[in-house]
């Protein structure tokens, strides 16, 4: 049966035979791909798409309504792209203008010069690599699993050619326990094709390249979550593979409790696992709640990890809104200018950090994205947008660079926030 579902997945893929190949491009060595520590990483979502971008899924992830055009009551963000550095070539219009008139555009990810600019921004602050979302239950629709091989393709291309590196983080939401081994299926197809693994910039970590898959242990409150006995073997099917495991679980996991699942099999699996990264988006909202969910979670998890031979790796994130494409929440978490994710990073290194997890690079549908966002976004009637509080759109990015200075000793620590605005 095994066999056959390969067979499929290798059908399957046939047409992406151009985008499934080995990397043959130029290679700028730069990061250390070959350990965790000491690495700011960041999570690539690569999720949207535009009406004419060529992947045929028209406005994905800008509009509530993915088949209508982007505007006033459908749209499905809160923060909106600085698309200043754009070409012509990567940018789409809406239906939603500036003040001064102009259209509003936004980009694809499906482009592959908007990925490779990406990575290249990554290079320029300082950002050490990212986690290429790979949505586990969308690669069985033909379309959706075109594009995310052509964002991975992208993805690896850039991180080549601006020396950074990435590394496939597979999610399982909504991914029923029947289709669970579709995912190593899907790892075999590229290890096969891309030749992934033997890429220079794909993350390593203790000699093995690093597979991350997230929704381990989550409760009922994740649709589809998955048995224990299913994510056990998966992850035994990947480690078989030589790979190395980064666990994507809750922030009750250590203790069962909050989002997680309380079971006793919990943590014998959790062990298979070689890092640990609980999510953290959400659980806090304010600066004392940070100091608070380090003393409540990180720092014993840390000691957790430690004690089972384990690494760690801290879920940070600049702030949260969901106001667009939930109807709720506008500002939920306030930046603050900065001073909410350095306090994370801050608490983070005083427990004894050594590697970081961004959350996000791009995710502007939940307003946590790092990369450039403008704080002129365009208006439209009954719609709300984030602005980036009088900070220049780069800001968090340049956060995001001095997060791993501070983490690798380069800088001393202070809790004052270290962006020098000009």
């Amino acid at each position: 049966m095994f066999a056959g579902c390969w067979a499929l997945v290798q059908a399957g893929f046939a047409a992406d035979a151009d985008i499934l190949k080995p990397y043959d491009g130029p290679s700028v060595k730069g990061v250390d791909a070959s350990t965790l520590t000491g690495k700011v990483m960041t999570g690539y979502q690569g999720w949207f798409n535009c009406e004419g971008d060529g992947a045929g899924l028209s406005w994905t992830h800008w509009a509530k309504k993915s088949k209508n055009p982007v505007g006033p009551g459908n749209v499905s963000v809160d923060l909106w792209p600085d698309t200043s550095e754009y070409d012509d070539d990567e940018l789409y219009d809406t239906g939603f203008i500036y003040a001064d008139g102009t259209p509003a555009r936004v980009f694809s990810s499906y482009n592959r010069k908007t990925v490779i600019r990406h990575f290249k921004w990554m290079a320029d602050y300082g950002i050490d690599g990212a986690f290429v979302q790979r949505f586990a239950n969308g690669l069985r629709n033909p379309e959706w699993r075109h594009h995310k091989n052509k964002v991975l393709s992208n993805a690896r291309e850039g991180a080549n050619r601006y020396g950074r590196s990435y590394a496939v983080m597979y999610d399982l939401t909504n991914l029923p326990d029947s289709n669970i081994m579709s995912t190593f299926e899907d790892w075999k197809m590229l290890c096969d094709r891309m030749k992934i693994t033997e890429d220079p910039a794909y993350q390593h970590h203790n000699g093995k390249p690093l597979v991350s898959i997230w929704g381990v242990g989550f409760n009922e409150n994740i649709k589809e979550r998955n048995s224990l006995a299913a994510c056990r073997k998966l992850i035994q099917a990947f480690k078989d593979a030589g790979c190395g495991i980064m666990l994507g679980v809750p922030t009750g996991w250590r203790e069962q409790d909050r989002d997680a699942l309380d079971d006793p099999d919990l943590h014998d699996m959790l062990r298979m696992a070689d890092v640990l990264s609980p999510w953290s988006v959400g659980r806090f909202k304010t600066l004392e709640q940070v100091e608070d969910h380090t003393k409540r979670h990180w720092a014993p998890d840390m000691k957790w990890a430690e004690k089972n031979s384990m690494d760690f790796m801290p879920v940070i994130y600049p702030g949260f809104s969901w106001q667009n494409n939930k109807g709720e929440g506008f500002n939920r978490v306030p930046r603050l200018r900065g001073k909410f994710m350095w306090a994370q990073v801050v608490a983070c290194k005083k427990a004894g950090a050594e590697m970081l997890y961004v959350a996000m690079f791009d995710e502007v549908d939940e307003g946590t994205a790092i990369f450039k966002c403008t704080d002129t976004p365009p208006i439209g009637d009954g719609v709300q947008f984030l602005t980036m509080e009088g900070l220049p759109s780069d800001f968090y990015l340049r956060l995001a660079g001095e997060a791993g200075k501070l983490l690798r000793d380069e800088i001393p620590l202070t809790t004052n926030v270290p962006v020098i605005i000009k």
